[in-house]
């Protein structure tokens, strides 16, 4: 919230495990520590994985829902290495998806990973997601990436995780 007020919006993003997305008052959780902290429910992504999502699909489909509805942005982190359905990703209400970093390790030298990469791509812009690339740690990935129009990148190329001290004063 801090960064908010001083003019420089981070979204932060929280990984839901099995068992939180399974819960039935995370609603209410994350709208209460919203109304709390003050912050801005865009900022807040909240990523779940798709193997949690198949336990309980009508019972998730309903919380991610009821999420969205706060305002908050949900992703499907990992993406690709699940066992979902595409079925069910056209069901659920996310808005980004990050693609699994052991598809990312092998662009662009690895034909296999770079076309699974491209497919995703493709996919996600047909069903209006965004896609953030996880693990990106060369410049010969970024570069494919860039060039294939990823939406953002994750890894240690671009940064190593920081606590918020730190995150600070790197924005500073």
């Amino acid at each position: 919230r801090a960064w908010e007020l001083e003019g420089r919006p981070l979204r932060m993003a929280v990984n839901l495990s099995g068992q939180q997305i399974s819960t039935d008052g995370l609603v209410g959780v994350v709208r209460g520590a919203l109304e709390r902290t003050g912050l801005s429910p865009r900022l807040l992504e909240l990523e779940i994985t798709e193997g949690h999502v198949l336990k309980r699909v009508e019972h998730c489909i309903d919380t991610l829902r009821a999420l969205k509805a706060l305002g908050v942005t949900l992703a499907i982190d990992d993406f690709g290495t699940g066992h979902s359905s595409l079925s069910y990703l056209k069901r659920l209400p996310v808005d980004r998806l990050k693609i699994d970093r052991s598809f990312v390790e092998g662009v662009p030298a690895d034909h296999d990973d770079t076309a699974i990469v491209a497919t995703i791509l493709a996919m996600a812009r047909n069903l209006g997601l965004a896609v953030i690339a996880e693990g990106v740690e060369t410049e010969a990935q970024l570069r494919h990436l860039s060039a294939a129009h990823c939406d953002e990148y994750q890894g240690y190329l671009l940064g190593r995780p920081l606590p918020a001290e730190a995150i600070g004063a790197r924005l500073a």
